[in-house]
C-alpha cells in the first residue's frame, strides 16, 4: 500500500513538472501610431510571425485615433480570419479605425480611463466625410460586431449620430465608451493593467510573451512609405534623367535614378499599393519619354503623354486605388500623393538650375571638360571645306535633322546640323556655316 501511494505521488509530481515546463506562446503586437500602409504591413507581418512561432494567442495593443479606412478594413479582415485567439488591449485610444480593429478581435480589455469609438470617417480638415464612406464604415463595423457577438446597433452608433439609442447614445452625438460602460454593454471583458492581467484573466498562469518588432529589413521598407521620403526619391529619379541626358555617358546619375526608382516602387509593391499596371505606366512613360528625344523630336506628343503616364503613375502608387476606382480613397490622400509628386518634380526642377550653374564651374568639371577657347585665328578651328565654298549653298535634307543628319547638295551627301531645332527629310535648308565635320544649316 505504501509503494502503491509512494507511486502515485511520483506521477502526479512528474505530471506538474511537465506541465510547469510547458508555457504558452503569446504574440504580442503595438500599434500606437495612425493606421496607415505601414501600420497595415506591420500588422500583417506580425500575424505572419505568430503563426510562425506557433503562438496560442495574439495581443493587440492600441492607442491610436484611427487612420485610413482602407487600411484599418484589411488589417479587421486579417483578424477575423485569424485562426488563433486574438485579443485587443486599448491601452488610452481606440477611436475611428482602432475601434473597427478592436471589434474584429476576439476579446476586448481596456485600461483605466481608456474609451472606444467616434468611428466616423473624417477628412484631413477634421470634416466628417461624404456619406459613401460613412454607409461602408456603418456596414463593416455592424458586420463585424455580428461576427463576434456584439451590438451591432451600438457599433453603427459609433459612426451615426443619427442612431438614437435611449440612454447610452443620444441622436446628434456619436457613440464614445468608457472603459466601464464598455464593459456594461459588452464591448469589453475587463479593467485591466497589462498583458498579465489578461493573461490570468483567460486562467493562464504559465506564459511567454514575444514583443514583435519589424526586423531591420522590414524598418526600412516602412521608412521609404513615408510621403517625406518619396518625394525626395521622386527628386533623384527626375533630377538623375536630366543629368544624364546633359552629360550622356557618365552614368552615375542615370544609376542614381534607377535605384531611387527601384526604392520608390519596391516597398509600396510589397505593401500592396504598387499594382503590376501601375508599375507597367511607369515604364511605357518612360519609353515616350526616351522615344520624344531621341527618336520623334519637336512634335511632342509622346513627350507629352510621356510625363503625364510618368507622373500619374508616381501618384497612384501612393494610393489604395482598384484600377482608377478612387470610392474608398480619402481626397487628403490623394491631395498629399499628388502635392508629393509635384513638389518632388519643382524640387528637382531647382536643383538642375542651381547646381547646373555651379557643376560648370566645379573643380571636378574643369578637370574633365576643356576650358579654354579655340579660336580659329590661334589655328584650331578645322574644317572639311575650303573657306566660303559651302555658306549660303541651297540643298534638301537627306534625313530627318534631330538636330544632326544628314542633307544632299548637288547630288552630294553631307553630314549636318541645326542650331538646335528639329527639321524634316526632304525639307529644303541653306548652310549657314561650314566649320568643322559638319554643315550647320538651317530651314528655308
Amino acid at each position: 500500500m505504501k509503494r502503491i501511494i509512494t507511486l502515485g505521488f511520483l506521477l502526479t509530481s512528474i505530471l506538474a513538472v511537465g506541465q510547469d515546463s510547458i508555457k504558452i506562446k503569446v504574440l504580442h503586437i503595438k500599434i500606437g501610431d495612425a493606421i496607415d500602409p505601414r501600420t497595415n504591413r506591420y500588422s500583417k507581418l506580425g500575424l505572419e510571425r505568430a503563426e510562425e512561432v506557433d503562438a496560442n494567442y495574439v495581443i493587440i495593443e492600441l492607442d491610436t485615433y484611427g487612420g485610413a479606412l482602407t487600411d484599418a478594413d484589411e488589417i479587421r479582415t486579417r483578424i477575423l480570419n485569424y485562426e488563433q485567439p486574438v485579443y485587443a488591449f486599448i491601452n488610452k485610444d481606440a477611436a475611428s479605425a482602432g475601434a473597427l480593429i478592436s471589434i474584429a478581435c476576439d476579446s476586448i480589455y481596456m485600461a483605466k480611463g481608456s474609451s472606444i469609438g467616434a468611428a466616423t470617417v473624417v477628412g484631413q480638415d477634421g470634416a466628417a466625410a461624404p456619406d459613401k464612406y460613412q454607409s461602408y464604415m456603418r456596414s463593416i463595423m455592424r458586420s463585424t460586431a455580428e461576427a463576434k457577438g456584439r451590438n451591432p446597433r451600438m457599433a453603427e452608433a459609433m459612426v451615426d449620430e443619427d442612431i438614437d439609442l435611449d440612454s447610452i447614445a443620444t441622436e446628434g452625438k456619436i457613440l464614445t465608451l468608457s472603459t466601464s460602460e464598455a464593459i456594461k454593454y459588452g464591448f469589453c471583458e475587463a479593467e485591466v493593467n497589462d498583458l498579465d492581467d489578461i493573461m490570468k484573466r483567460v486562467g493562464v498562469e504559465k506564459f511567454e510573451v514575444e514583443e514583435f518588432k519589424l526586423s531591420s529589413t522590414e524598418k526600412i521598407i516602412s521608412l521609404f512609405l513615408n510621403p517625406l521620403v518619396s518625394g525626395i526619391l521622386i527628386l533623384i529619379i527626375i533630377g538623375g534623367i536630366y543629368f544624364e541626358l546633359q552629360t550622356p555617358g557618365v552614368g552615375f546619375p542615370i544609376l542614381a535614378s534607377i535605384i531611387a526608382v527601384v526604392l520608390y516602387f519596391v516597398p509600396n509593391y510589397l505593401n500592396g499599393l504598387a499594382e503590376n499596371w501601375e508599375i507597367l505606366l511607369f515604364v511605357v512613360g518612360g519609353i515616350l519619354i526616351v522615344l520624344e528625344i531621341f527618336v520623334i523630336p519637336g512634335l511632342g506628343v509622346a513627350g507629352v503623354l510621356g510625363l503625364i503616364c510618368t507622373l500619374g503613375s508616381l501618384i497612384l502608387v501612393m494610393l489604395n486605388n482598384d484600377m482608377f476606382d478612387f470610392s474608398f480613397v480619402p481626397g487628403e490622400e490623394v491631395f498629399v500623393a499628388a502635392a508629393t509628386v509635384i513638389l518632388g518634380m519643382m524640387g528637382a526642377i531647382i536643383i538642375m538650375f542651381i547646381s547646373g550653374a555651379r557643376l560648370l564651374n566645379s573643380t571636378i568639371f574643369k578637370r574633365i571638360a576643356l576650358q579654354e577657347i579655340q579660336d580659329k585665328e590661334q589655328g584650331y578651328t578645322s574644317t572639311l571645306y575650303k573657306k566660303k565654298l559651302m555658306i549660303g549653298m541651297k540643298g534638301k535634307t537627306y534625313t530627318r535633322l534631330r538636330p544632326s543628319g544628314k542633307i544632299e547638295i548637288n547630288g552630294v551627301i553631307y553630314d549636318a546640323f541645326t542650331r538646335g531645332n528639329f527639321i524634316d527629310e526632304g525639307v529644303e535648308i541653306e548652310v549657314i556655316s561650314d566649320e568643322g565635320t559638319s554643315l550647320k544649316v538651317k530651314e528655308v
